[in-house]
């Protein structure tokens, strides 16, 4: 299961935060973004109760993380070439 979530940092805390997102072992990519929201983590769980404890207890729990939204993927990915 595969899932995206949208981060608002503390003001200009974006890349402690990316850094310390990094060291979490089920998010296998982190961007910072311009926009509305300052960063994506894409995690990667077995369940959707991992995805959960992740997002609750390693991602909202970091000190410099304000808010997040989660987008739950399905189906098959389209690979474009």
């Amino acid at each position: 299961m595969k899932a995206y979530v949208l981060i608002n940092t503390e003001l200009g805390q974006e890349s402690s935060v990316v850094e310390e997102l990094d060291n979490v072992r089920s998010i296998t990519r982190v961007h910072s973004l311009y926009g509305i929201y300052d960063v994506i983590a894409e995690v990667e769980a077995e369940t959707m109760d991992k995805v959960k404890e992740i997002v609750f207890n390693q991602i909202r729990r970091l000190e410099n993380v304000k808010t997040t939204i989660t987008l739950i993927t399905y189906g098959e990915p389209v690979i474009k070439d």
